[in-house]
């Protein structure tokens, strides 16, 4: 394996770690501290600011036209519709159904690919999807029965959305991850998110505790959590993945969203956000198993 692949690799091992992590730190925070949409905007003001400030450092670099249109026509659905749809399913469910759920995402890559380039579907895959459907609905079925989400059903549906935008953004901006840094992609991506969700956020500010409310004991744990998703969970994961996608294939990058359940599903447990139950392990194996088996012909690049 050349160093620009095992770069690659690291960079997305990286990415999804981080990811995973935000995913217990965004649910406390729309517990207490955030809204939904507050919390996307400052997502998009914060990382919108640091990658233009970045860029002022480094050459510049020309981004032809039609080129830009993917750029920020997927960063709106890859960052915008996916992460907003992410946070109000974190708010209706618990962290550790959302992963299970968004552990399908190799799945939902890889039947996009089928879609959008006619990319072969395998017995192999076939049967992966199979897994994967048995381990989400097992999920589903028993959070209804007796989840701890404000609604369940609904915060499921959403994280399903959620990960079939994200599929389609890996998909349609790799050719375009190709041939920009990871710098100047994500400078345009996160200015024209500012521009689309900070309208619909900006009376919501002052009612919330992190942004509206008066200085108090606990004030700079909430401060850090936010900073965390800021930094690390969008600026530093977000320019992770568009380097990786310069040597590695979609339904490659995709696998390693595994790594979040397992990662959030640790912590939410450790600090008391979630339960451990029986359904929990045995949707995770399969959703992971649905993945390894619908992934396993693209083996050689890792």
């Amino acid at each position: 394996m050349d160093k620009n692949k095992v770069a690659g690799h690291f960079s997305v091992l990286l990415a999804n770690i981080i990811f995973g992590i935000g995913v217990p730190v965004t649910a406390w925070l729309l517990a207490g501290w955030v809204t939904p949409m507050t919390y996307m905007a400052a997502r998009c003001v914060g990382a919108a600011l640091i990658f233009w400030a970045i860029s002022l450092f480094l050459p510049k670099e020309r981004i032809a036209g039609k080129d830009l249109l993917v750029i920020m026509g997927g960063g709106l659905l890859g960052f915008v519709i996916s992460q907003t749809l992410t946070a109000w399913a974190l708010y209706y469910t618990t962290p550790v159904y959302f992963s299970v759920i968004a552990s399908l995402t190799p799945v939902a890559t890889m039947l996009m690919a089928a879609l959008f380039i006619s990319e072969k579907i395998t017995v192999s895959k076939a049967v992966g999807v199979a897994i994967g459907i048995v381990g989400a609905m097992l999920g589903i079925i028993i959070t209804w029965q007796s989840g701890t989400g404000k609604n369940d059903i609904l915060g499921i549906t959403l994280a399903v959305l959620s990960l079939l935008s994200w599929a389609v953004y890996l998909i349609i901006t790799r050719k375009v991850s190709q041939k920009y840094s990871a710098v100047s992609q994500m400078k345009w991506v996160f200015l024209v998110s500012t521009i689309a969700v900070l309208p619909f956020a900006w009376h919501e500010f002052p009612q919330t505790r992190l942004f509206g409310g008066e200085w108090q004991a606990d004030s700079l744990l909430g401060w850090s959590g936010m900073l965390f998703i800021i930094v690390f969970a969008t600026v530093a994961g977000y320019f992770a993945i568009p380097f990786a996608m310069r040597y590695l294939k979609a339904t490659t990058v995709s696998i390693y969203t595994n790594l979040q359940p397992i990662v959030a599903s640790f912590i939410a447990i450790w600090i008391g956000q979630d339960l451990f139950s029986w359904d929990k392990p045995v949707a995770l194996i399969l959703v992971l198993l649905s993945a390894y088996v619908v992934t396993k012909e693209n083996r050689h690049e890792r």
